[in-house]
């Protein structure tokens, strides 16, 4: 298939990817040193003096080492998931198209293995490469994760995104070098503080920081491995000659230094006095508090809590659930949401469905705040009594998948006001209407008792 700029693509036997054999005017993305394991600028003016330091010493120390390993850790141990969402809820689902790929990437990576070094490679290169497979279908079927300083984006003048590909033979890439085209490949980079395509690696801020942590511990190792002793001078009464001096130092060093012949007793004849230079103490260079700056700042530099890299003391509260929060919110959150973004564009997915992890595993030892996150949710009609189980590996029960709630809740319309209102007088209740016959006895008996009144006024006048 041809492209423009005189780009072929041809579809490969061993990967079934697209790789793309240019000829055309392709150019690399700027000149940082994203891609490169080393740090071209520790500190000012060390590019000027070709001092680069490789990656590969500053993760030597056990500050950045315990960070990379512990946001590492913590993000792989997590389950990514398949999920649909629909009117605004999303569930996890089981698709044969996508679930394969998502719980394993590859033939010779579990997931835990693969987002470790997916986040390894994004903290020590600032970018992650991962290579696609795809079947007759067009779907991805594998995920493979790239070796950074191998890889390199391209761009046309059209601006179109092509990727350089060294050889990897455990990624199905034989050829000594190709270029694939960017919809083949997901790039994760963090940091592009040069270029939207290169990535940086926190190294890049806290280079210097470590190598002055691991100069420190170096010069403390040299000078316990001599027994805690400095050098000195030693010193004759009269002038010698330089074969003497030679001949006398390589006596001392042979016999009174080192580790083997630490303790020993010089003799010293002549007029010979062996005299030690002043040297700053420990205490009088601060060393401790130097290394412990260090350490702060390159917990600071990955956005680690300095306890979570034993940096430093306990925060005072004892809020587990305050503490993961806030190591999730500044150091995991951003990490997490790339991983689930790359994944959900990279494997285009269909409308609907998108890849999440399961962040429960963060706190699964905490089993007080589950079991209160959980209980709550049930009373408060969040969760059905089976659900809550569910998130204790418990077996569902009969009844269970509806969701309760206590019967004296009232909606707030039919409580009423908060003020008490005056109780209205009852109504008059109204008399019932006689029937004809009894109303026609009581009309026979007034017209009794007026003719009998009657009567008896007139007997009375009468008299």
């Amino acid at each position: 298939m041809r492209l423009p700029f005189g780009l072929t693509i041809t579809r490969t036997k061993s990967t079934g990817d697209f790789i793309t054999n240019t000829t055309g005017p392709l150019s690399p993305v700027g000149t940082s040193s994203g891609w490169w394991p080393v740090i071209k600028e520790g500190f000012a003016g060390a590019w000027q003096r070709s001092i680069v330091t490789p990656v590969e010493d500053a993760a030597t120390h056990p500050t950045f080492w315990a960070c990379l390993t512990l946001i590492a850790g913590d993000i792989a141990k997590c389950r990514p998931k398949l999920v649909f969402e629909e009117d605004g809820i999303r569930d996890e689902v089981d698709n044969p198209a996508y679930s394969p790929i998502i719980r394993r990437p590859n033939h010779y990576q579990n997931r835990i293995q693969f987002y470790e070094y997916w986040i390894l490679s994004k903290l020590t290169r600032g970018n992650t490469y991962v290579l696609k497979e795809r079947d007759n279908r067009g779907v991805v079927t594998a995920m493979y994760l790239l070796d950074p300083s191998r890889v390199r984006p391209m761009i046309t003048p059209s601006g179109h995104v092509y990727y350089w590909l060294s050889q990897d033979f455990l990624s199905g890439l034989t050829d000594a070098s190709l270029v694939v085209p960017a919809r083949e490949m997901i790039h994760d980079r963090w940091n592009t503080l040069y270029h939207p395509l290169c990535g940086l690696s926190p190294v890049y801020a806290c280079g210097a920081t470590a190598g002055q942590a691991l100069t420190i511990m170096n010069s403390a190792t040299k000078l316990f491995r001599n027994g805690s002793q400095i050098g000195g001078v030693l010193t004759a009464p009269g002038q010698i000659s330089a074969a003497v001096a030679q001949r006398i130092e390589t006596h001392w060093k042979e016999n009174f230094s080192g580790e083997k012949n630490i303790g020993a007793v010089p003799v010293l004849g002549d007029g010979l006095h062996f005299d030690r230079p002043p040297v700053m103490s420990a205490v009088d260079a601060q060393l401790i508090d130097q290394l412990k700056w260090d350490d702060e700042k390159i917990c600071a530099t990955l956005h680690v809590p300095p306890y979570m890299a034993s940096v430093g003391a306990l925060p005072s509260y004892n809020n587990v659930e305050a503490l993961g929060q806030q190591y999730y919110g500044q150091c995991l959150q951003t990490h997490f949401e790339s991983i689930e973004l790359c994944l959900t564009e990279g494997l285009e997915l269909k409308t609907g469905f998108s890849v999440e992890f399961d962040i429960e595993a963060l706190d699964r030892m905490d089993s007080v705040q589950r079991m209160e996150v959980a209980t709550k949710g049930v009373v408060g009609g969040i969760l059905s009594p089976n659900e809550g189980r569910k998130r204790f590996n418990k077996k569902p029960v009969p009844g269970g998948n509806t969701v309760y709630l206590q019967r004296q809740n009232w909606p707030l319309e039919k409580l009423g006001s908060d003020m008490p209102q005056p109780t209205p007088p009852p109504a008059p209740q109204p008399q019932p209407e006689p029937s004809p016959i009894k109303a026609m006895l009581i009309s026979e008996r007034r017209a009794s008792l007026v003719l009998d009144l009657s009567a008896r006024m007139l007997r009375k006048w009468a008299a």
